[in-house]
């Protein structure tokens, strides 16, 4: 269930970098600095979730013990 949520996440993520991207390439937005701003973090955001909820526990754990 929580790969899921995070697949889901990560998904939703590429939706927006997308959208962004092609609403600016196809309409001029000028100087719209505060939607940039606003849908990178939320992008930041909602990546970071993903990824947390897709890590594996074992592997993580034994990374930080082979580090240390």
């Amino acid at each position: 269930m929580r790969k899921e949520l995070g697949k889901w996440l990560m998904d939703i993520a590429k939706y927006w970098v997308t959208a962004v991207l092609l609403s600016s390439i196809i309409t001029d937005m000028g100087n719209s600095w505060i939607l940039y701003l606003s849908v990178s973090f939320s992008v930041v955001v909602t990546l970071s979730v993903g990824l947390w909820l897709v890590r594996d526990k074992k592997k993580g754990s034994e990374l930080w013990v082979r580090l240390l």
